[in-house]
């Protein structure tokens, strides 16, 4: 175990209370995962953690956040949750007893705890789960499932990411009761299908949202999706509601990147239209070489209208007339010439071109 972790678990320990990193870290330990993202369960209470660690911590319904060095911790007093509304529990009750925490929690694989010394405390058979590659629900199936949604998505990311099986009887429950998935907000959704698009198993991800039929709950469709490393890539591929919180930037890029997939070739114009992030984005998908789409983008004469030499106001003046659509149409025709090889981006070039074509 590592040391910083041992202090954390010591220092709780040295005040009298228990103290044990749970989840995902021992997971993905036991797999040879490596994590920075720590979970610690303990019975002490939020005031005694407060002294123990002596900070002005982020705290939230008896949970405090840490962070040291490359680590964050989530520091949480046992508890017993129930009346769920919302994805969230209405009656939390802090306990005593770390068997009462662990079958609160999702899945078996998710239940094992590792304590000071860095042995693992298997309550729930979970350590034989991960051995055998399955995700099973901790207690009552539909009682886990229906309280918070999102684990059903969780049980398909955990498959995907750590290419697991689902226990049939999830699959079951998920195939009889996916109208729970519209009741998950739009950003918990975009959260789960992230880490599903950004794995290694994509692909198998995509097909098992499809056979599970699972999209319309989740407000996305789509037929065939190439898989390409950035993520942007696979969702301009995707059709998806509206409600979907992507950033202005995010949507852009999509919105760019379609137009290119639609388009089915990078030519000159399409080099000048876009920036070489868009581009090699969208030249995954429509299947050209990264290195090539660099090349092509360096060698182009200009990259944007400022590139152009020759000014608005030059333009003008040769023709005698003041700025209206005819402008725009100008310099859309000076900059397919130019990208072309046409007319060179010399000044003097340019003026004579606009006197003989525009005058």
């Amino acid at each position: 175990m590592n040391n910083k972790l041992r202090r954390i678990l010591k220092k709780i320990e040295e005040n009298g209370f228990e103290a044990y990193i749970v989840g995902g870290y021992v997971r993905d330990h036991i797999l040879g995962i490596e994590s920075t993202d720590i979970d610690i369960c303990t019975n002490a209470l939020p005031k005694d953690i407060v002294k123990i660690f002596k900070v002005n911590a982020k705290h939230e319904y008896g949970s405090f956040s840490l962070k040291d060095g490359k680590y964050n911790f989530d520091i949480t007093t046992y508890r017993s949750e129930s009346d769920y509304k919302n994805r969230k529990p209405q009656h939390v009750e802090y306990v005593n007893n770390l068997i009462t925490d662990i079958n609160r929690r999702d899945f078996t694989i998710n239940s094992l705890c590792m304590n000071s010394k860095g042995q693992i405390i298997d309550i729930l058979g979970g350590k034989e789960d991960i051995n055998n590659k399955i995700i099973k629900v901790i207690g009552s199936l539909e009682q886990k499932l229906t309280e918070d949604p999102l684990r059903i998505l969780r049980a398909i990311r955990f498959s995907v990411v750590l290419d697991f099986k689902i226990d049939p009887k999830i699959i079951d429950f998920i195939k009889n009761n996916k109208y729970l998935l519209e009741t998950l907000s739009f950003t918990k959704k975009e959260e789960e299908l992230n880490r599903i698009f950004s794995s290694k198993k994509c692909g198998a991800g995509l097909k098992l949202l499809k056979d599970l039929d699972l999209l319309k709950a989740l407000g996305i469709n789509y037929d065939y999706v190439k898989v390409v490393p950035d993520i942007l890539g696979i969702w301009a591929q995707i059709d998806f509601d509206e409600k979907y919180p992507f950033t202005k930037n995010s949507l852009d890029v999509i919105t760019k990147v379609r137009k290119i997939i639609k388009k089915g070739k990078i030519d000159k114009i399409t080099l000048y239209e876009n920036d070489l992030y868009v581009l090699t984005v969208a030249g995954e998908v429509i299947g050209y070489d990264r290195k090539k789409i660099t090349k092509q983008y360096a060698s182009l004469p200009i990259k944007s209208l400022k590139d152009l030499k020759i000014s608005a106001d030059e333009i003008l003046e040769i023709l005698n007339i003041k700025p209206s659509k005819e402008l725009k149409i100008i310099y859309e025709d000076l900059v397919t010439k130019v990208i072309s090889g046409e007319l060179k981006n010399n000044n003097a070039i340019l003026k004579k071109y606009i006197l003989n074509k525009w005058k």
